[in-house]
């Protein structure tokens, strides 16, 4: 494997850090409720499951819409489309925080998972072709974003929500508002592609076996992910200020272990081993807190260190995801994108009626088993993941659109590729 250095995570073009930037304000999104959570139940008179359901609306919404992306970005072009989803973000977000009742809450938040996906899907695209360093670096930096959004997240929203229950909702629009001035000016327009995508072209990548093995895995991990994310905060019983800071340690393990973990365990044990690893370490955390409910701190220190396995395993599988699908990145990451943030939605859904019905205990247990059936999902994948760690190792820096074709060709998947393309232009 070649040692030389490749270019510097860091040394980006401007449009490269406005996206990046953006990207990290959207998936504020996530982890922004995090700390308001018990006290949009209390000042709300909402339920938990009912609380619930700002994660539902959301994250589905965000997986229905990326199967349109491809559509839009195809016919309007990527900054356009980057601007819009960027704008529903800040329109939607202001109105949450003006609203005045929990059902209000959640419909504006399925819009701004509209604009989430619009801009999610798009923004992983530019980054791709426009950071130097090769598509492995493209990919840390994205994920690096993605962490940085999921730290800030719970602190912004649980310093704003130690003020108002609406602050962090306001935050939001505000920051948002920031990033799209940044893209409107720093962000080139990009040529649009010479045949626009067909709204079918999502559903039929699936069919190819590999794309669907990672959405599959990702779908289970995002359930355990997500009833974490959505439950743990109630057993610990802390202050919006308190719930803030822990998550804010838990993002940071993620961004950190996003940038350097990823790398340096896919190099030494390969990307297939290292998402094993992660995923089963995930399960026995979530299991840890669901059967430590009753103490606080074992809560705590589970949730802070399933950051390091949660940010390994986000950059390794956005990687493999896009070096095994034969199909080009953009639809590969809205079909990818449409099949994991299903298990995102539902599960805190889920979750709150086993709470009904049941108890605490009980998602978080079901949780972990979900994560475990994504490791056995995944070693029906094995072999193209290790036949994309060899063409990455041959080409460390570039890493660049031949890998997926020598793993597709290595696997039957060319075919499939050749199938895909012209399907697409009868559609």
């Amino acid at each position: 494997m070649s040692a030389t250095p490749g270019p510097s995570l860091f040394k980006q073009p401007r449009a490269v850090f406005a996206v990046a930037f953006a990207c990290v304000v959207s998936f504020m999104g996530i982890g922004l409720v995090d700390p308001i959570l018990p006290a949009l139940s209390s000042k709300l008179h909402a339920t938990p499951s009912q609380v619930s359901l700002l994660f539902t609306s959301y994250l589905l919404v965000t997986a229905v819409a990326m199967l349109f992306t491809g559509w839009v970005a195809s016919r309007i072009g990527a900054k356009p489309t980057l601007i819009a989803g960027l704008s529903l973000i800040v329109v939607f977000s202001a109105l949450a925080g003006l609203s005045g009742s929990i059902d209000g809450i959640v419909g504006f938040r399925a819009g701004w998972g509209l604009g989430n996906a619009l801009f999610i899907a798009t923004s992983l695209a530019v980054i791709v072709a426009s950071a130097t360093g090769g598509f492995a670096g493209a990919i840390v930096l994205y994920e690096a974003a993605l962490g940085l959004g999921i730290a800030a997240g719970p602190l912004v929203g649980g310093f704003l929500g130690n003020i108002s229950w609406r602050g962090p909702f306001f935050g939001v629009a505000v920051l948002m508002a920031i990033a799209l001035l940044a893209t409107i000016t720093l962000v080139e327009p990009t040529p649009k592609p010479a045949r626009p995508t067909p709204l079918s072209a999502p559903l039929k990548a699936l069919r190819h076996r590999s794309l669907l093995t990672m959405g599959i895995t990702a779908l289970l991990y995002n359930w355990g992910f997500f009833t974490m994310l959505g439950y743990a905060p109630y057993p610990m019983e802390l202050s919006a200020t308190q719930l803030g800071l822990v998550f804010f340690a838990w993002g940071l393990l993620l961004a950190f272990f996003s940038i350097t973990g990823a790398p340096w365990l896919q190099r030494t044990f390969g990307t297939a081993p290292s998402l094993y690893g992660a995923l089963s370490a995930f399960a026995v955390l979530i299991l840890l807190i669901g059967v430590f409910t009753d103490n606080r701190w074992a809560v705590i220190v589970c949730v802070v260190a399933s950051g390091i396995v949660a940010g390994i395993n986000n950059t390794l599988t956005t990687q493999a995801v896009m070096l095994v699908s034969p199909v080009e990145r953009p639809v590969a990451s809205a079909a990818y994108g449409f099949v994991r943030f299903i298990g995102g939605g539902l599960a805190p859904y889920a979750a709150g009626k086993m709470v009904d019905h049941g108890n605490i205990h009980v998602p978080f247990v079901v949780g972990a088993v979900a994560v475990l059936l994504g490791v056995l999902v995944l070693t029906t994948g094995h072999k193209p993941l290790a036949a994309a760690d060899a063409a990455m190792a041959a080409d460390p820096h570039g890493a660049s659109d031949d890998v997926a074709g020598e793993v597709a060709d290595e696997f039957g998947g060319a075919p499939d590729a050749i199938n895909f393309e012209k399907e697409l232009k009868t559609s």
